[in-house]
């Protein structure tokens, strides 16, 4: 195993394009947004996607990660909303998705198969096995459950090769 290790990245919230202009100022690496639908971040303004395209500009200009945020268990009736709106996200280019609920990881994954995909917080990966799972259906970052100890997130990041 090699001891090299990878920067921290300091990923910030961003529920406005004023709150996004102030990570970006204080020196976040990466920030997270979410559109007006489909997302847990009901409280925050949240963007259009004209807003998110003129964010992915200023973000990408300045070195910053862009990550966009789905993370809503979906319900039958929303399905098709859903894959109009991850369709709506490709011209956006964020840097990735955030997403928790399995249906849509899958639609992103077949509309959007270049694009990765992080398993958000409130999927609660508190596993080694569940980590896997989400790797073997292509994520590329899982974001584990809040109530873990570092010393589990340590155990599950280096047993499950994933970031």
């Amino acid at each position: 195993m090699s001891t090299t290790q990878k920067k921290v990245e300091l990923l910030a919230p961003a529920g406005t394009p004023e709150k996004l202009e102030i990570a970006v100022h204080y020196g976040a690496d990466a920030v997270y947004l979410a559109g007006r639908d489909f997302s847990l971040r009901n409280f925050s303004a949240n963007f259009s996607l004209d807003e998110m395209q003129a964010a992915r500009k200023l973000t990408h200009d300045i070195g910053v990660k862009l990550y966009v945020a789905v993370n809503i268990y979906s319900r039958n009736h929303e399905s098709d909303a859903i894959v109009d709106y991850l369709a709506s996200l490709e011209p956006v280019c964020p840097d990735a998705l955030i997403i928790a609920d399995p249906a849509i990881f899958m639609q992103a994954r077949q509309l959007l198969p270049h694009m990765p995909l992080h398993v958000s917080t409130q999927a609660n990966t508190t596993n080694i096995g569940t980590a896997r799972f989400w790797k073997d259906l292509g994520a590329s970052r899982v974001n584990t459950a809040r109530e873990l100890s570092l010393k589990e997130i340590g155990q599950i990041a280096a047993h499950s090769d994933m970031e």
